[in-house]
Formats: C-alpha cells, structure tokens, sequence
C-alpha cells in the first residue's frame, strides 16, 4: 500500500494484518480524493483509521492536521509507524480509542472540515449510530464534508436532518456516501458539486 498523491506520493504504508481491519483500496482512495479536490489546509479526522492511509493521504496533499480515531492496538501501531516514517508527528494526534468514547478527545481539535469514516462493514449500523451521536454539529467546520465507506449493496442515508447526501459512488464492492453539513462549503472541497442542485 503507497500513498497515492501530493508530497509523499510512493511512500509505503504498512498495515496491520488480519480480517479485522479492511484498507481502502489504493483504487478507492485515488477516486475518493479525485472526487474530494483540493483538501489543502482542511482539517481532517479519520475514524476507524486501520493503517491511517485515508488521513495520511490527505496529509500528503496539504491536510494541515488530522485526528486518527482506531482502537485496535496493532492498527494504531501502524498508524504510528506510518507517521513516524513521514515526519508527520507534529501535524496529527492519534486516539487510540473506539468511536463512542471518543467524543471528548475528537472536540480538542475541532471544528473538523473533512471527516473519513470506514468502520469494519460488520458493525456499519452500529457505526452509524455512534457517529450521529459523537459527531455533534459543533465537530463540523460550516459545511463540512463527510464521507462513509460501506458495502455497495448498501444505501446509507444522512445521519441527521442537517447532513445533505452529495454524491454516492461504487468500485466493485465498495461504496462511498459522501455528505456535506449544511453552511459554506470548505475552499475548493468538492468542487463539482458547487453547481449541483
């Protein structure tokens, strides 16, 4: 697994092994972020980090800070190793924590304008839950982006009257729900929707 794009485009990313945790696909990842535009300066949080790729990359294109959110001790290991490789340290904060205790310690670097959200798919209902609760409106930057990856056979609708699906997409068996909080949209996020109705 390497990082796709921006300053560490190439760099190797290790990941933890077994089932339990399920990297986004480099695929995935390059669309994701296609779809996404420019995420310079966004601050960015990753819950259920796995290896920390997704906030990694956005860190590699010029993410100023992200919040990794994973409590399997050898994924946030990973995520460790991964920063410590890049020299990215200073920029992020890692909680090695599951999401429903996590509320408290994501608010210290709040507001977030960029959430990545790719819970194990077993527990997808579960996750949902929790981040209705956890993801109070004052977590989100004014129209903040939201992103939830699930198995494509499934259709997520928004956790909360004040989230807007804006677009939905499927690579094989992966998809993406991506949501917008309502209020001006972060610089440059999501670009293609800004004419969308």
């Amino acid at each position: 697994m390497r990082v796709i794009a921006g300053k560490f485009r190439g760099r190797r990313l290790v990941a933890p092994r077994g089932l339990h945790t399920r990297p986004t696909s480099d695929r995935v990842r390059e669309s994701l972020f296609a779809m996404l535009g420019d995420v310079g300066a966004a601050r960015v949080a990753d819950l259920y980090a796995g290896s920390g790729a997704l906030g990694i990359e956005a860190l590699s294109r010029g993410a100023s800070h992200v919040t990794f959110v994973e409590p399997a001790r050898p994924a946030v290991e990973c995520i460790r190793r991964n920063l410590r490789s890049l020299g990215l340290e200073h920029a992020t904060s890692v909680l090695p924590l599951a999401l429903e205790r996590a509320g408290k310690a994501l608010s210290a670097n709040a507001p977030y304008d960029l959430v990545f959200c790719d819970p194990p798919w077993a527990e997808l209902a579960q996750a949902e839950k929790v981040l209705a609760r956890v993801l109070r409106h004052d977590t989100f930057a004014p129209g903040a982006i939201l992103t939830i990856e699930h198995p494509a056979a499934r259709r997520l609708e928004p956790l909360d009257t004040a989230h807007e699906v804006l677009d939905r997409r499927t690579w094989g068996g992966t998809g993406v729900t991506i949501f917008r909080i309502p209020g001006p949209e972060p610089t440059a996020l999501l670009e293609s929707h800004r004419k969308k109705p």
